[in-house]
């Protein structure tokens, strides 16, 4: 007690409690910062980034190389070598026409092969799980045993029953003409085809751009393989025809390129402008998904029974915005679970207080008690820090007393056989030391075990046989 008669709470100091470390177990140095990375770099499928994720590829892009080569080839002798005697003898327009269609192609073929067809998003391991749980619900199997797996679900689009196919690997249900590409491993929505030429997929987001790159490559092979030919003609008009091989040996390559090439390219261009025409896609087509006749029973609940409005859908409406966010910074991952010690798993992560409270029965006990007494060897006090324990952790208390109260047992039973005389007080009756229970409540020792914790129980039992010795050696 001080002088000033304020009591013993007048000695006790406060420390401020830090907010920066969250527990105890944490190192006082501080972490280094882990530069922010993105989500491209962490993407799961089996694709390439470039310039910081702004460009999305297939891996596998060799073929594109080639496409590359062709045109760029193709397009630079007919520019160098034809273009100059055309705009001579015919008209300077021609290799205008012939530089705005190559420019053409290469801004649609790099669109193409450089954005995102359309990925979706697969399922966090939460979302995974809940949509387990569901399926699990729908087919009335517990989780234990065995679930058979799931299929499909059934939606109806404009009175066509759509099924809507679940995929193991993204673990989701893949949106109506949704499809997973084997190559990309990506499922990609309204998929066309994965075409190795642009190397990369073509859905939702690119197929106009696909469309208008076929399209425009084959007005640019027509029109390149036209005055190729015009060329040789005049040239063999002065010269002869082997004269005039030789004099452009260049255009002869051209041509070839070029009737090679010219068939597949507009042939694929016509294919894919019945496509856009009916509102249908290449897998939707090979598969033979639907009708084109509105009468039967397999129409296409897609199309809008209009061409040009088919047409308009498929070229002028709005771009998706990508769902992938690929250029997106990568949250703080949410903690993992702690690993199973002693057979008890605990969850829940971040390493705080409160988890250490939930994990330790001293620090839930409801009563605030203040123990005045010295500590005694062996014997943990309730104003003891925390920090020997281990997070998550929960220390059991022990059923056995420690060595004090061994000891203390072993001298109390030769005591009671040499005094048989004495009376001798239960546990109920004996008095609790000072400071342990607060004056004016007593407290039972049967009402002890529903307040305090069971590390109480025992600091309180080991003091009431204490209590037992003193008062048997009076």
């Amino acid at each position: 007690m001080t002088p000033g008669g304020g009591g013993p709470m007048k000695d006790c100091e406060y420390s401020q409690i830090s907010t920066h470390s969250s527990s105890p177990m944490e190192s006082p140095h501080k972490k280094k910062k882990i530069p922010a990375r993105r989500k491209w770099e962490v993407f799961p499928g089996r694709n390439k980034f470039f310039c910081n994720g702004r460009i999305m590829m297939a891996r596998q892009t060799g073929v594109f190389y080639l496409t590359l080569v062709l045109i760029l080839v193709t397009s630079g002798l007919f520019f160098a070598f034809d273009c100059p005697y055309l705009a001579v003898k015919i008209t300077p327009a021609i290799p205008v026409v012939g530089g705005i269609l190559f420019f053409f192609v290469m801004g649609t073929l790099l669109r193409t092969s450089f954005s995102d067809p359309g990925v979706l998003p697969r399922a966090t391991p939460d979302e995974a799980a809940d949509l387990e749980r569901q399926i699990d619900i729908a087919n009335g199997t517990s989780s234990g045993g065995y679930r058979p797996p799931p299929r499909t679900r059934e939606v109806i689009i404009n009175g066509q029953t759509v099924k809507l196919k679940y995929c193991f690997t993204c673990k989701i249900f893949r949106p109506p003409r949704a499809s997973h590409c084997s190559l990309c491993d990506n499922c990609v929505e309204r998929f066309d085809h994965h075409c190795p030429w642009v190397g990369n997929c073509v859905g939702k987001r690119n197929y106009r751009f696909f469309y208008m790159f076929i399209l425009s490559l084959s007005f640019l092979t027509v029109f390149i393989f036209a005055f190729v030919i015009t060329h040789v003609i005049l040239r063999s008009q002065q010269t002869g025809f082997l004269n005039a091989l030789k004099d452009s040996p260049a255009s002869v390559l051209e041509a070839v390129v070029c009737f090679f090439s010219v068939w597949s390219i507009v042939g694929l261009s016509g294919f894919h402008t019945y496509l856009i025409s009916s509102n249908q896609t290449t897998n939707e087509d090979i598969k033979g998904s639907w009708s084109n006749k509105r009468g039967k029973e397999n129409y296409n609940p897609y199309s809008y029974g209009n061409i040009i409005t088919n047409c308009c859908a498929a070229l002028c409406g709005p771009i998706s915005p990508s769902l992938i966010d690929r250029r997106g910074f990568i949250q703080p991952d949410t903690p993992q679970p702690a690993a199973p010690t002693n057979g008890i798993t605990m969850y829940g992560a971040t390493q705080s207080q409160s988890n250490m409270a939930a994990a330790t029965p001293l620090l839930q006990s409801e009563p605030s008690l203040t123990s005045e007494e010295l500590p005694l060897p062996g014997k943990t006090t309730l104003g003891a820090p925390c920090a020997t324990l281990s997070l998550g952790q929960p220390t059991p208390p022990s059923s056995m007393p420690n060595l004090t109260s061994e000891t203390v047992l072993t001298d109390m039973i030769p005591l009671k056989e040499e005094h048989d005389g004495h009376q001798f007080l239960t546990p109920e009756e004996a008095p609790s030391p000072p400071g342990m229970l607060s004056t004016g409540s007593p407290i039972t020792h049967s009402h002890t075990l529903h307040v305090l914790s069971l590390a109480s129980q025992d600091s309180l039992h080991e003091d009431s046989v204490r209590g037992l010795v003193k008062l048997s050696s009076v």
